[in-house]
């Protein structure tokens, strides 16, 4: 188990980026934050996400509670038994996602830098809900662990949205399931919010517009994976090239219809991500 920092003793190591932040103690802001309704009411949650800067200085951070973490940059994840990787690719070449796909469904943990004071999980629910609605999703909120959930249910999945507002950063958990499997009492769930509870925060001192992803660094092992099976791939397609190539059957769609990105074990070149002017439905399922 990992000892914290004293929480006053963090912040003072910490400068601040955003001038419209409040400059009053943390601790206050989240205390007196004046919440409308229960969906924000936040359970008393036994562990974190943790911000590294609370964890005991020195300590190996990739040690988790419940396993092994794997150490993306910005998040450190803990791994579930039996679980795989998917790497998400920008046009690029750099990584931009990395999801856990487990016997239940995928799980996508990423960080998103946020200003001092909380509140930006709830907006961001709000955008999240409204753009899913339009996608034709049914959308519904309902209460987990951390405050409100964002459930949706869609043609190709049903998708479980949670966040969690931290200083300087916030976390959006992405459980994807199959119809009916993504309820808040299911397994999948249970192993997202399993997850979370185990998951560190590296925010660092740079400055990020809000909303913005915290930067994905791969792990050099997997990295080297990535880059070796890119450049087989790329040496498969040039040998065959001559050739009348065979029909082509289509990848696995993933649950907004995107093509999945090979697991780690078995690496292939990655399937990089839609642009931007892909429908809400597939820019927020990831």
């Amino acid at each position: 188990m990992f000892g914290r920092r004293k929480k006053k003793e963090a912040e003072d190591d910490r400068p601040g980026f955003f001038e419209d932040a409040e400059t009053g103690d943390a601790d206050a802001d989240y205390e007196e934050a004046d919440y409308e309704d229960d969906y924000d009411a936040v359970t008393e949650v036994d562990g974190g996400p943790y911000d590294a800067d609370d964890l005991e200085s020195g300590a190996d951070l990739t040690v988790g509670e419940v396993g092994t973490r794997l150490d993306l940059g910005s998040v450190l994840v803990p791994m579930p038994q039996g679980a795989q990787l998917q790497v998400e690719m920008a046009p690029d070449g750099s990584p931009q996602a990395v999801h856990l796909v487990t016997q239940q469904g995928r799980i996508t943990v990423a960080a998103y830098a946020a200003p001092k004071s909380p509140g930006q999980w709830r907006e961001v629910a709000g955008d999240l809900a409204e753009s899913l609605r339009n996608d034709n999703a049914t959308v519904s909120v309902e209460s987990g662990p951390w405050g409100r959930e964002v459930f949706a249910v869609t043609p190709n999945a049903d998708l479980r949205f949670i966040g969690v507002d931290g200083y300087r950063w916030m976390v959006r958990c992405v459980v994807a399931g199959p119809s009916g499997g993504n309820a808040s009492d299911s397994e999948l769930v249970a192993t997202a919010r399993t997850i979370l509870r185990d998951t560190v925060v590296k925010r660092g001192n740079e400055p990020h517009p809000v909303r913005t992803p915290l930067p994905v660094v791969l792990p050099e092992a997997l990295a080297q994976q990535l880059a070796a099976a890119h450049q087989q791939q790329l040496a498969q397609q040039q040998g065959a090239a001559p050739q009348q190539p065979a029909p082509q059957q289509p990848a696995p769609a993933g649950p907004q219809g995107e093509q999945q990105a090979p697991p780690a074990e078995a690496p292939a070149q990655p399937q990089q991500r839609r642009g931007e002017s892909g429908s809400a439905m597939q820019q927020l399922g990831r």
